[in-house]
């Protein structure tokens, strides 16, 4: 397919079943975060799946190559990057599968289906507005909290998810608390974390959870997740994420 880039745009290739993403260098490219997240995520056959925030369009890409979902239905508020996104929907022929909107999550009703997802995902901006110089920046916006919040992602994911579905997030340590309790204002229910270190002897920089909607209080603590060893390569378990192909239930 003839794909058009921009000149600060780049094809980068994706390790999984020939995908490709888009991704433009002056902006906010993809880190492991994504790739995590997208391992995370438990996506049942024929699931309908929204993610929200969700830039490039990375998350929905991976999904829609590691599982079976029906439909899958990426949330971007920037202009610009919606219409780059889309185009990596169409260079990896999956316009049956994948769509990108470009919507506001804060007014997510008047878009997509109330209560008419499986699965949520997201991996939202993490950084509060302190120190913005420019809050228009594409980088800005994918990193900090300028277009919405922590509590507007959840709100968000919680008015898409069906009952006793799941949202899948991606966030600080630092937000735990926060985390913990704008999902029990919202009805989700927290049931599995998982912390990601750095290295076995460093704290943890970023936290996975999985929410039920409307769930039991139970929360599982998972085994830490290392993403670099001592010889300061990937872990055995991070290179095993980036090789699953399937992230089916």
């Amino acid at each position: 397919m003839d794909i058009k880039l921009k000149d600060t745009e780049r094809i980068d290739d994706l390790q999984l079943k020939g995908l490709k993403l888009i991704q433009d260098t002056n902006g906010f490219c993809f880190g492991i975060d994504a790739v995590l997240l997208a391992n995370f995520a438990k996506v049942k056959k024929d699931a309908n799946v929204a993610d929200l925030g969700t830039g490039t369009g990375i998350i929905p890409i991976l999904i829609a190559g590691k599982s079976k979902a029906k439909k899958i239905v990426g949330v971007e508020i920037q202009e610009e990057v919606y219409e780059m996104a889309t185009r990596s929907v169409k260079l990896n022929n999956l316009e049956d599968r994948v769509e990108i909107v470009n919507a506001d999550i804060k007014s997510i009703d008047k878009v997509l289906e109330v209560h008419g997802y499986h699965v949520v995902t997201s991996n939202p901006p993490y950084m509060h507005m302190d120190g913005i110089k420019n809050p228009n920046d594409k980088k800005a916006i994918s990193r900090h909290e300028v277009k919405c919040n922590l509590e507007d992602v959840i709100r968000a994911a919680s008015r898409l998810v069906m009952p006793r579905g799941k949202f899948f997030m991606i966030h600080r340590p630092t937000r735990l608390v926060d985390i913990i309790e704008l999902g029990r204002k919202y009805r989700l229910e927290p049931k599995v974390v998982q912390f990601v270190h750095p290295r076995a002897n460093k704290a943890p920089n970023l936290l996975l959870v999985e929410f039920m909607k409307d769930g039991k209080p139970e929360l599982k603590i998972l085994d830490p997740l290392y993403v670099y060893g001592e010889d300061g390569k990937y872990t055995k378990e991070i290179n095993d994420i980036y090789a699953n192909e399937d992230i089916g239930e």
